[in-house]
């Protein structure tokens, strides 16, 4: 590329980057924070529907709206998936076509019978995954007794005994423990039909072995016991499990701020008793509508929400392009995000007794559960704001932030050594990651963040490095445990070596390098689709998305490459930005359960391409290219 054709290149970036910053300023709340739509698929507004009919307020109104928005996201095939452009999906297809059954639509229908018959071809109801059929066991569709069994007993596991509820990831654990109350109760509320049009008449046989095989026969010998426990202490569980779950119903009435343990909570304190009118139940409800998206396409629920999460990412991009540290926009979310604050214990504290607390959560009201992958971004979002008051907030979570590595110096997301793998072999468990172990993500961006606070040499990130340098790959990518996939696990860690002091020139960056050049699509962008996580002949490749290319151009970037590669990267950044300033993505890139479940964030298609357009127009600045364009004055209304 010639002289001018480089000037010309790094002006379009940086009105490219005005435009985005523009239109980013425009999305600030009055109170300072930002904060895109989680998408997600369909599971959460038919369980959503299933919950209320369980509870016995399910409304016309909610009901016409939510249908109307899962009919909308039904593919010609008659089949749901669980992102966009994905394989269809059967656990989805069957609860989506529950929750339409409710709404009314006839069985004859044809966007029914499409559904019905993808649904016996791919194993009926009996091939779905163990939610779905505690689902149709909650409503008489599916036997209990087929069910594997999970004992309110194991509330009494201590906490270094295999097993125990803190063996779990946070979502998990708050998932499990109203589980087995209800596996205990076994309710049974009507629904308006039967479902023998979705039965595929044969039930899949496993041939376990190992664990598997072990924890087959541990669950015959359970169902034998759960027909007749000893009945003091299954009371005594019962009470004890309540009384963990209430414990951890956080400000907003919500459970963690994620649907699955927030809806099976409301569903066993309600089944122990606690009735619609108690203000337990109520708050639960009443936070259901934060959750709550109503538009022209109906009705939908968001599984969670990231307040903090995109007001970090928000402060960091535009800190990338330039927007002053005294800015009057950073001043007001650094305000915001130091009110955020965690500090008191959680969950986590079991693992860590001896840690102070800090950090931040995701959401606005999950303060049980701070994680490593929040507090990493907000330390390096203050610090690029001239706001005193972040001094103490960030100091602490420096302190919670180095006591949170695991034993083997990597980072989980909300705990440490949260890594036996014991409970992954249960029957239960055939949906989703239900352990926390360190990943190279959450670990890049810890890295990342006590380098920047001039701990580069500590012992803490000597030894997060030492893992991250352990786990890459062969082909010299790492693997996104909390996006998609490779590109962003990449895209993550280059940047975290680089400021932890690894050579640019050496052998894991280059090869780092390499991996994310042949990835390259031939329209400059780079894309990953999410069944990278599944095939592995899907990795690195995809449909060019914004944020996916945006990541891949930070890690070059941060490898000091001046390259065809990022200049084609710039260049589909630029020629595919809208003319509000923002780019389209309908691909998912955020990743919930590798393999399962996945998440359209919707700031990620603008605040990760103004972070990429911001660094890059900072190195071709050096050269006396370019300078980057001034805001538009836009403030939030």
């Amino acid at each position: 590329m010639t002289t001018t054709e480089m000037s010309g290149l790094a002006g379009a970036a940086a009105a490219a980057a005005g435009a985005a910053r523009a239109h980013l300023l425009g999305l600030q709340s009055p109170e300072g924070w930002w904060r895109g739509e989680l998408q997600t698929n369909v599971t959460m507004d038919a369980e959503d529907l299933l919950l209320r009919q369980f509870l016995g307020i399910r409304s016309d109104d909610e009901t016409r709206d939510a249908a109307r928005w899962i009919r909308s996201q039904q593919r010609p095939d008659g089949t749901w998936a669980n992102f966009h452009g994905g394989p269809p999906e059967l656990s989805t297809t069957v609860e989506a076509y529950i929750a339409l059954r409710l709404a009314g639509d006839p069985v004859d229908a044809d966007h029914m019978r499409r559904a019905a018959a993808y649904a016996r071809d791919a194993g009926g109801i009996e091939g779905t995954r163990v939610f779905t059929r505690v689902w149709l066991a909650l409503f008489g569709q599916w036997s209990w007794d087929d069910l594997p069994v999970m004992p309110p007993e194991m509330i009494y596991l201590p906490a270094r005994f295999p097993l125990n509820v803190y063996d779990w990831a946070c979502w998990a654990r708050q998932t499990i423990v109203p589980l087995t109350v209800l596996g205990a109760l076994r309710p049974v509320r009507a629904l308006p039909f039967d479902l023998p049009e979705l039965r595929g008449g044969v039930r899949p046989v496993k041939k376990e072995r190992g664990w598997g095989r072990f924890f087959e026969g541990l669950d015959r010998v359970l169902h034998v016991y759960q027909k007749r426990p000893v009945r003091a202490l299954r009371a005594a569980a019962i009470r004890r499990a309540a009384d963990w779950i209430i414990a951890r119903q956080e400000a907003d009435g919500c459970w963690g701020g994620i649907q699955p343990p927030w809806v099976y909570s409301l569903m066993a304190l309600h089944e122990l008793g606690y009735g619609l009118d108690h203000p337990i139940i109520r708050r639960g409800l009443d936070g259901l509508e934060r959750f709550t998206i109503r538009d022209e396409r109906g009705r939908r629920l968001e599984a969670c929400q990231s307040p903090v999460w995109d007001t970090a990412l928000a402060v960091n991009a535009l800190g990338d392009a330039g927007v002053p540290a005294d800015d009057p926009a950073l001043l007001r979310a650094a305000a915001w995000l130091a009110g955020e604050e965690v500090r008191g214990p959680g969950d986590w504290s079991v693992r860590r007794p001896g840690v102070p607390p800090g950090g931040w959560a995701f959401e606005f009201d999950n303060d049980v559960y701070p994680d490593t992958d929040d507090t990493a971004e907000v330390i390096l979002a203050l610090r690029k704001v001239d706001f005193p008051d972040a001094k103490e907030p960030v100091e602490r979570a420096v302190r919670w932030l180095e006591g949170m590595a695991s034993r083997d110096g990597g980072y989980g997301a909300f705990d440490a050594d949260n890594t036996r793998e014991l409970c992954t072999k249960l029957p239960f468990c055939d949906f989703g990651a239900v352990i926390d172990p360190p990943s190279a993500d959450v670990t890049a961006h810890v890295v990342e963040a006590l380098c920047g606070e001039g701990l580069a040499e500590s012992a803490v990130v000597k030894r997060a490095v030492v893992w991250l340098l352990r786990v890459q790959e062969g082909d010299g990518s790492w693997f996104g445990r909390w996006g998609a996939n490779h590109v962003y696990g990449t895209g993550s860690v280059v940047p975290a070596l680089v400021a932890a002091g690894v050579r640019r020139d050496g052998p894991p960056i280059r090869r780092a390098v390499a991996w994310l050049e042949r990835h390259q699509n031939d329209d400059g962008g780079w894309g990953e689709d999410l069944r990278s996580y599944d095939d592995p002949a899907w990795i690195g490749r995809g449909e060019s998305t914004a944020s996916q290319t945006a990541w891949a151009l930070l890690a070059l970037l941060a490898a000091g490459e001046r390259s065809p590669a990022v200049d084609a990267g710039i260049r589909w950044l630029v020629d595919h930005q809208r003319p509000d300033g923002t780019w389209d993505e309908d691909r998912f890139t955020g990743t919930g359960f590798p393999g399962d479940f996945y998440i359209n964030y919707h700031l990620y298609r603008l605040v990760f391409p103004i972070s990429a357009l911001g660094r890059y127009l900072s190195s071709v600045q050096t050269n006396g290219t370019t300078e980057l364009a001034r805001p538009k004055e836009v403030r939030t209304p």
